[in-house]
Protein backbone atom coordinates (compact mmCIF):
# COMPACT_ATOMS: atom_id res chain seq x y z
CA UNK A 1 0.00 0.00 0.00
CA UNK A 2 0.78 3.69 -1.12
CA UNK A 3 0.92 5.33 2.70
CA UNK A 4 -0.43 8.96 2.80
CA UNK A 5 1.97 11.34 2.63
CA UNK A 6 1.45 12.26 6.03
CA UNK A 7 2.29 9.18 7.77
CA UNK A 8 6.01 9.05 6.17
CA UNK A 9 8.38 5.76 7.74
CA UNK A 10 10.17 6.99 10.75
CA UNK A 11 14.03 5.94 11.00
CA UNK A 12 14.55 2.74 13.14
CA UNK A 13 15.20 3.34 16.47
CA UNK A 14 18.66 2.58 17.76
CA UNK A 15 17.53 0.87 20.68
CA UNK A 16 15.42 -1.26 18.29
CA UNK A 17 16.80 -3.93 15.96
CA UNK A 18 14.67 -4.84 12.61
CA UNK A 19 13.51 -8.07 13.80
CA UNK A 20 12.42 -6.50 17.27
CA UNK A 21 10.20 -4.12 15.22
CA UNK A 22 9.03 -6.70 12.83
CA UNK A 23 7.67 -8.65 16.18
CA UNK A 24 6.22 -5.91 17.20
CA UNK A 25 4.49 -5.22 13.92
CA UNK A 26 3.55 -9.10 13.91
CA UNK A 27 1.15 -8.95 17.45
CA UNK A 28 -0.12 -5.67 16.99
CA UNK A 29 -0.86 -4.10 13.94
CA UNK A 30 -2.84 -1.18 15.36
CA UNK A 31 -0.29 -0.46 17.93
CA UNK A 32 2.65 -0.54 15.58
CA UNK A 33 0.86 2.40 13.65
CA UNK A 34 1.15 4.42 16.75
CA UNK A 35 4.31 3.97 17.79
CA UNK A 36 5.87 4.49 14.41
CA UNK A 37 4.18 8.13 14.56
CA UNK A 38 5.57 8.46 17.96
CA UNK A 39 9.25 11.17 18.20
CA UNK A 40 11.90 9.22 18.08
CA UNK A 41 12.56 9.95 21.70
CA UNK A 42 9.38 8.18 22.70
CA UNK A 43 9.63 4.84 20.47
CA UNK A 44 12.24 2.74 22.09
CA UNK A 45 10.53 3.03 25.75
CA UNK A 46 7.35 2.60 24.46
CA UNK A 47 8.10 -0.42 22.31
CA UNK A 48 10.24 -2.26 24.43
CA UNK A 49 8.06 -1.88 27.19
CA UNK A 50 5.14 -3.34 25.10
CA UNK A 51 7.14 -6.40 23.46
CA UNK A 52 8.26 -7.33 26.83
CA UNK A 53 4.64 -6.92 28.51
CA UNK A 54 3.23 -9.10 24.88
CA UNK A 55 5.42 -11.47 26.53
CA UNK A 56 3.91 -11.50 30.01
CA UNK A 57 0.89 -11.62 28.66
CA UNK A 58 1.65 -14.42 26.00
CA UNK A 59 2.46 -16.80 29.46
CA UNK A 60 -0.08 -15.66 31.52
CA UNK A 61 -2.87 -16.31 28.74
CA UNK A 62 -1.91 -19.57 27.24
CA UNK A 63 -4.16 -21.40 29.65
CA UNK A 64 -3.49 -24.75 27.87
CA UNK A 65 -0.61 -25.27 29.77
CA UNK A 66 0.43 -25.91 33.45
CA UNK A 67 -0.74 -23.34 35.73
CA UNK A 68 2.53 -23.74 38.05
CA UNK A 69 4.79 -23.64 34.76
CA UNK A 70 3.01 -20.14 33.59
CA UNK A 71 3.86 -19.13 36.89
CA UNK A 72 7.44 -20.15 37.31
CA UNK A 73 8.39 -18.65 34.25
CA UNK A 74 6.19 -15.42 34.35
CA UNK A 75 8.17 -14.50 38.13
CA UNK A 76 11.17 -15.46 36.40
CA UNK A 77 10.27 -12.71 33.68
CA UNK A 78 9.13 -10.27 36.06
CA UNK A 79 12.49 -10.77 38.47
CA UNK A 80 14.47 -10.65 35.14
CA UNK A 81 12.63 -6.89 33.87
CA UNK A 82 13.05 -5.45 37.69
CA UNK A 83 16.71 -6.61 37.53
CA UNK A 84 19.50 -3.74 36.43
CA UNK A 85 21.36 -6.63 35.25
CA UNK A 86 21.69 -10.20 34.69
CA UNK A 87 24.01 -13.03 35.55
CA UNK A 88 24.68 -15.17 32.67
CA UNK A 89 23.45 -17.91 34.52
CA UNK A 90 20.31 -16.05 35.10
CA UNK A 91 19.70 -15.23 32.02
CA UNK A 92 20.73 -18.72 30.76
CA UNK A 93 18.12 -20.13 32.62
CA UNK A 94 15.49 -17.77 31.59
CA UNK A 95 16.15 -18.57 27.77
CA UNK A 96 15.83 -22.09 28.58
CA UNK A 97 12.39 -21.99 29.74
CA UNK A 98 11.33 -19.47 27.27
CA UNK A 99 12.48 -21.45 24.66
CA UNK A 100 10.92 -24.34 26.05
CA UNK A 101 7.75 -22.34 26.56
CA UNK A 102 7.82 -21.04 22.61
CA UNK A 103 8.09 -24.94 21.43
CA UNK A 104 4.24 -25.15 22.85
CA UNK A 105 2.97 -22.03 21.09
CA UNK A 106 0.74 -22.58 18.96
CA UNK A 107 0.35 -19.06 17.17
CA UNK A 108 3.27 -18.90 15.24
CA UNK A 109 3.87 -14.32 16.07
CA UNK A 110 3.62 -15.35 19.75
CA UNK A 111 5.81 -18.29 19.60
CA UNK A 112 8.56 -16.19 17.61
CA UNK A 113 8.32 -13.69 20.32
CA UNK A 114 8.76 -16.36 23.28
CA UNK A 115 12.10 -17.38 21.14
CA UNK A 116 12.77 -13.53 21.31
CA UNK A 117 12.60 -12.60 24.24
CA UNK A 118 15.89 -13.18 25.68
CA UNK A 119 17.39 -10.90 23.10
CA UNK A 120 14.47 -8.13 23.93
CA UNK A 121 15.49 -7.87 27.65
CA UNK A 122 18.82 -5.99 27.03
CA UNK A 123 16.90 -3.37 24.81
CA UNK A 124 16.35 -2.02 28.30
CA UNK A 125 19.90 -0.81 29.65
CA UNK A 126 21.17 1.68 26.69
CA UNK A 127 17.63 3.80 27.77
CA UNK A 128 18.26 6.74 30.13
CA UNK A 129 17.95 5.50 33.99
CA UNK A 130 14.39 7.58 34.36
CA UNK A 131 13.10 5.82 30.98
CA UNK A 132 14.47 2.57 32.57
CA UNK A 133 12.60 3.15 35.83
CA UNK A 134 9.35 4.00 34.09
CA UNK A 135 9.52 0.65 31.78
CA UNK A 136 10.01 -1.24 35.00
CA UNK A 137 7.48 0.31 37.33
CA UNK A 138 4.47 -0.05 34.49
CA UNK A 139 5.80 -3.43 33.95
CA UNK A 140 5.65 -4.29 37.26
CA UNK A 141 2.34 -3.22 37.78
CA UNK A 142 1.38 -4.93 34.08
CA UNK A 143 3.03 -8.40 35.64
CA UNK A 144 0.94 -7.90 39.02
CA UNK A 145 -2.24 -8.31 36.86
CA UNK A 146 -1.02 -10.99 35.09
CA UNK A 147 -0.16 -12.94 38.12
CA UNK A 148 -3.53 -12.06 39.98
CA UNK A 149 -5.15 -13.25 36.73
CA UNK A 150 -3.61 -16.67 37.28
CA UNK A 151 -3.81 -16.70 40.75
CA UNK A 152 -8.02 -16.08 39.75
CA UNK A 153 -8.69 -18.44 36.48
CA UNK A 154 -7.88 -21.89 38.26
CA UNK A 155 -9.35 -25.15 36.06
CA UNK A 156 -13.08 -24.50 35.47
CA UNK A 157 -14.84 -21.29 35.48
CA UNK A 158 -14.22 -18.62 37.64
CA UNK A 159 -15.13 -14.75 37.46
CA UNK A 160 -14.65 -11.07 39.18
CA UNK A 161 -16.31 -10.89 42.07
CA UNK A 162 -17.36 -6.98 41.91
CA UNK A 163 -16.76 -3.65 39.87
CA UNK A 164 -13.77 -2.95 42.53
CA UNK A 165 -12.24 -5.66 41.35
CA UNK A 166 -12.11 -4.94 37.45
CA UNK A 167 -11.55 -1.65 37.90
CA UNK A 168 -8.26 -2.75 39.41
CA UNK A 169 -7.93 -5.25 36.74
CA UNK A 170 -8.08 -2.65 34.00
CA UNK A 171 -5.61 -0.05 36.00
CA UNK A 172 -3.07 -2.84 36.33
CA UNK A 173 -2.75 -3.93 33.00
CA UNK A 174 -3.84 -0.88 30.79
CA UNK A 175 -4.57 2.55 32.97
CA UNK A 176 -1.03 2.52 33.78
CA UNK A 177 0.09 2.00 30.46
CA UNK A 178 -1.93 5.62 29.90
CA UNK A 179 0.10 7.00 32.82
CA UNK A 180 3.62 5.75 31.70
CA UNK A 181 2.81 7.12 28.15
CA UNK A 182 2.19 10.64 29.57
CA UNK A 183 4.80 10.19 32.13
CA UNK A 184 7.30 9.86 28.82
CA UNK A 185 5.78 12.76 27.11
CA UNK A 186 6.35 15.12 29.95
CA UNK A 187 9.81 13.97 30.42
CA UNK A 188 10.73 14.32 27.10
CA UNK A 189 8.42 17.18 25.14
CA UNK A 190 8.03 19.98 27.93
CA UNK A 191 5.15 21.92 26.91
CA UNK A 192 3.62 19.25 24.78
CA UNK A 193 0.16 19.66 26.03
CA UNK A 194 -2.20 22.83 26.48
CA UNK A 195 -3.79 20.92 30.02
CA UNK A 196 -2.31 20.34 33.16
CA UNK A 197 0.21 17.48 33.81
CA UNK A 198 -2.24 15.67 35.87
CA UNK A 199 -5.39 16.24 34.11
CA UNK A 200 -3.23 14.30 30.85
CA UNK A 201 -2.34 11.80 33.63
CA UNK A 202 -6.08 11.27 34.82
CA UNK A 203 -7.36 10.86 31.24
CA UNK A 204 -4.76 8.41 30.18
CA UNK A 205 -5.83 6.62 32.96
CA UNK A 206 -9.13 6.29 31.57
CA UNK A 207 -8.26 6.24 28.62
CA UNK A 208 -5.90 2.82 28.97
CA UNK A 209 -8.77 1.43 31.39
CA UNK A 210 -11.37 2.22 28.42
CA UNK A 211 -9.04 0.16 26.19
CA UNK A 212 -9.13 -2.97 28.21
CA UNK A 213 -12.80 -2.87 29.03
CA UNK A 214 -13.15 -2.68 25.36
CA UNK A 215 -10.85 -5.86 24.79
CA UNK A 216 -13.07 -7.47 27.35
CA UNK A 217 -16.72 -7.16 25.91
CA UNK A 218 -15.05 -8.02 22.66
CA UNK A 219 -13.31 -11.30 23.76
CA UNK A 220 -15.92 -12.29 26.14
CA UNK A 221 -17.11 -15.07 24.23
CA UNK A 222 -13.80 -16.61 23.80
CA UNK A 223 -12.55 -15.82 27.69
CA UNK A 224 -16.07 -17.34 28.92
CA UNK A 225 -14.62 -20.56 26.60
CA UNK A 226 -11.54 -20.76 28.51
CA UNK A 227 -13.02 -20.02 32.10
CA UNK A 228 -12.53 -16.55 32.56
CA UNK A 229 -15.74 -13.83 33.41
CA UNK A 230 -14.65 -10.53 33.73
CA UNK A 231 -17.81 -9.33 33.76
CA UNK A 232 -18.27 -9.05 38.14
CA UNK A 233 -20.86 -11.30 39.41
CA UNK A 234 -22.30 -9.02 41.39
CA UNK A 235 -23.08 -7.13 38.28
CA UNK A 236 -24.21 -9.89 36.27
CA UNK A 237 -26.69 -10.86 39.49
CA UNK A 238 -28.68 -7.49 39.23
CA UNK A 239 -29.93 -9.37 35.81
CA UNK A 240 -30.41 -12.72 37.18
CA UNK A 241 -27.40 -13.93 35.56
CA UNK A 242 -24.50 -16.02 36.36
CA UNK A 243 -21.13 -16.84 34.95
CA UNK A 244 -22.03 -20.21 33.99
CA UNK A 245 -25.21 -19.00 32.15
CA UNK A 246 -22.86 -16.92 29.95
CA UNK A 247 -20.40 -19.54 29.80
CA UNK A 248 -23.57 -21.24 28.28
CA UNK A 249 -24.60 -18.70 25.97
CA UNK A 250 -21.47 -17.83 24.89
CA UNK A 251 -21.43 -22.20 23.10
CA UNK A 252 -25.52 -21.88 22.93
CA UNK A 253 -27.23 -18.77 21.85
CA UNK A 254 -30.88 -18.87 24.53
CA UNK A 255 -33.02 -16.11 23.15
CA UNK A 256 -33.88 -15.52 27.03
CA UNK A 257 -30.47 -14.98 28.53
CA UNK A 258 -29.08 -12.82 25.56
CA UNK A 259 -32.37 -10.80 26.20
CA UNK A 260 -31.42 -10.51 29.84
CA UNK A 261 -27.81 -9.62 29.47
CA UNK A 262 -28.83 -7.14 26.81
CA UNK A 263 -29.33 -3.74 29.43
CA UNK A 264 -25.50 -4.45 30.94
CA UNK A 265 -23.99 -4.95 27.59
CA UNK A 266 -25.33 -1.51 26.68
CA UNK A 267 -24.27 -0.11 29.91
CA UNK A 268 -20.68 -1.41 29.33
CA UNK A 269 -20.52 -0.10 26.05
CA UNK A 270 -21.14 3.08 27.34
CA UNK A 271 -19.25 3.35 29.98
CA UNK A 272 -16.01 2.02 27.39
CA UNK A 273 -17.38 4.54 24.96
CA UNK A 274 -17.00 7.61 27.71
CA UNK A 275 -13.57 6.18 28.69
CA UNK A 276 -12.54 6.42 24.90
CA UNK A 277 -14.10 9.65 25.09
CA UNK A 278 -11.99 10.92 27.31
CA UNK A 279 -8.84 9.23 25.41
CA UNK A 280 -9.86 11.51 22.41
CA UNK A 281 -9.94 14.46 24.64
CA UNK A 282 -6.18 13.59 25.76
CA UNK A 283 -5.16 13.49 21.88
CA UNK A 284 -6.84 16.68 21.02
CA UNK A 285 -4.67 18.75 24.08
CA UNK A 286 -1.74 17.26 22.74
CA UNK A 287 0.31 19.72 20.80
CA UNK A 288 2.50 17.84 18.06
CA UNK A 289 1.12 16.54 15.42
CA UNK A 290 2.56 13.32 15.10
CA UNK A 291 1.99 12.59 19.36
CA UNK A 292 -1.41 13.59 18.48
CA UNK A 293 -1.98 11.18 15.60
CA UNK A 294 -0.16 8.43 17.68
CA UNK A 295 -2.77 8.97 20.83
CA UNK A 296 -5.58 9.06 18.91
CA UNK A 297 -6.08 6.19 16.90
CA UNK A 298 -6.04 3.64 19.31
CA UNK A 299 -8.82 6.06 20.55
CA UNK A 300 -10.58 6.01 16.67
CA UNK A 301 -10.48 2.42 16.25
CA UNK A 302 -11.89 1.75 19.76
CA UNK A 303 -14.92 3.74 18.96
CA UNK A 304 -15.55 1.98 15.79
CA UNK A 305 -15.25 -1.56 17.18
CA UNK A 306 -17.69 -0.37 19.95
CA UNK A 307 -19.77 1.11 17.32
CA UNK A 308 -19.39 -2.39 15.92
CA UNK A 309 -20.52 -4.32 18.93
CA UNK A 310 -23.40 -2.51 19.44
CA UNK A 311 -24.66 -3.42 15.38
CA UNK A 312 -23.85 -7.17 16.41
CA UNK A 313 -25.81 -6.58 20.26
CA UNK A 314 -25.49 -9.29 22.61
CA UNK A 315 -25.03 -12.07 19.58
CA UNK A 316 -21.00 -10.66 19.97
CA UNK A 317 -20.70 -13.11 22.11
CA UNK A 318 -20.26 -16.06 19.80
CA UNK A 319 -18.49 -14.29 17.03
CA UNK A 320 -15.52 -11.77 16.45
CA UNK A 321 -15.62 -8.39 16.14
CA UNK A 322 -12.99 -6.22 14.70
CA UNK A 323 -12.75 -3.39 12.69
CA UNK A 324 -11.55 -4.15 8.94
CA UNK A 325 -8.22 -3.80 7.97
CA UNK A 326 -9.26 -1.93 4.52
CA UNK A 327 -11.35 0.63 7.14
CA UNK A 328 -8.34 1.09 9.16
CA UNK A 329 -6.44 2.03 5.85
CA UNK A 330 -9.49 4.44 4.48
CA UNK A 331 -9.23 6.32 8.13
CA UNK A 332 -5.65 6.80 7.85
CA UNK A 333 -6.51 8.73 4.67
CA UNK A 334 -9.19 10.28 5.78
CA UNK A 335 -6.95 11.90 8.29
CA UNK A 336 -3.93 12.67 6.30
CA UNK A 337 -6.15 14.54 3.72
CA UNK A 338 -7.19 16.16 6.49
CA UNK A 339 -3.90 17.18 7.83
CA UNK A 340 -4.27 15.77 11.09
CA UNK A 341 -6.45 18.74 12.67
CA UNK A 342 -8.30 18.71 15.24
CA UNK A 343 -11.35 19.04 13.75
CA UNK A 344 -10.63 16.02 11.52
CA UNK A 345 -9.98 14.03 14.33
CA UNK A 346 -13.55 15.19 16.33
CA UNK A 347 -15.43 14.56 13.60
CA UNK A 348 -13.75 10.45 12.70
CA UNK A 349 -15.06 9.97 16.58
CA UNK A 350 -18.07 11.49 16.03
CA UNK A 351 -18.79 9.70 12.63
CA UNK A 352 -16.79 5.99 14.25
CA UNK A 353 -18.85 5.97 16.86
CA UNK A 354 -22.27 7.22 16.08
CA UNK A 355 -22.00 9.37 18.40
CA UNK A 356 -19.80 13.23 19.53
CA UNK A 357 -17.82 13.44 22.82
CA UNK A 358 -19.20 13.56 25.81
Amino acid sequence: MIKPPLFPSTPANPGLRAAQRQLLRHVSRSFDLSIRLLPQALQAPVAIGYLLARATDTVADTTALPLDERQVLLDRMTQAIVAASNSDQESQELSRLTQSFAAQQTDPHERALMQALPKCLPLLYPLSQADQASVRQVLGHITRGQQLDMARFGPGLHALQTEAELVEYTWLVAGCVGEFWTELCGRHLPGYSRLPQEEMMRMGRQYGMGLQRLNIIRDAGADLAAGRCYWPVEILAQAGLTPAKLAQVAQTPNTDTLHALAPLYSQWLDHTHAQLADGMRYALAIKPLRLRLASALPALIGARTVALLRQAGTAALNQRVKMPRREVRALLWRIALGLGSAAVLQKEFRKLSGKPLP
